[in-house]
């Protein structure tokens, strides 16, 4: 494990999140929006979005239909538009209009999850956090990382707790983001380009997913 992530670590030097985001606020909205559609797409409605709405106050406070014109094309709009303006409500109403900076007091606001959680933290604020999406579970898997690399249903959870154990806190956030980004250059779900992975001569599932 170790070994592989070493060669990634060369293949990939300085990994970042690839939201677009000016504080912690920002982050958050965007990740909220990110469930189910590319960074990219998000991206290119979010300067719109807090151009109109730079903070948790202005967002609070705006008009649901004008959030889902915004929003529109990344997809889910109605429900992503209610979540934002719902965390920006609890924002104001429980946390003085701030992000905070724990897990339990994230996911307590409409539409975050531990994920979401973990890419705050350990993107904004620099607390050590480890998302699992479905990149890092396609990964993880295919290279036998976790126990449980053969289950149909496996539990981003308890893969997060079982690679997290496996590597020190400071290295989880950019670990996420670099079997994150193989997952989007090489080790695609439907046909892994194996030939050009420089895993390729260590993992299990090479040429044969």
């Amino acid at each position: 494990m170790h070994q592989e992530y070493a060669v990634l670590c060369e293949e990939i030097p300085h990994p970042k999140c690839a939201l677009n985001f000016s504080n912690p606020f920002e982050l958050l909205v965007a990740t909220v929006l990110s469930a189910q559609t590319t960074d990219k797409r998000v991206n290119m409605v979010t300067p719109e979005l807090f151009g109109e709405y730079p903070g948790p106050a202005a967002l609070a406070s705006a008009n649901p239909e004008h959030v889902e014109s915004i929003i529109h094309s990344i997809g889910f709009h109605h429900t992503k538009a209610k979540n934002i303006i719902g965390l920006s409500y609890a924002l104001c109403e429980r946390f003085d209009g701030e992000v905070p900076q724990t897990m339990d007091a994230l996911t307590s606001l409409p539409g975050v999850g531990r994920k979401t959680a973990n890419v705050v933290l350990g993107n904004a604020f620099g607390v050590p956090g480890f998302p699992v999406d479905t990149h890092v579970i396609r990964v993880t898997g295919r290279l036998r990382w976790r126990s449980d690399w053969a289950s149909g249903s496996p539990d981003p959870k308890a893969i997060e707790r079982e690679i997290t154990a496996c590597f020190p806190p400071e290295e989880w956030t950019d670990l996420s983001h670099r079997l994150i980004l193989h997952g989007r250059a090489i080790c695609h779900a439907r046909k892994p380009d194996c030939l050009n992975c420089p895993l390729n001569d260590t993992c299990p599932s090479a040429f044969a997913a």
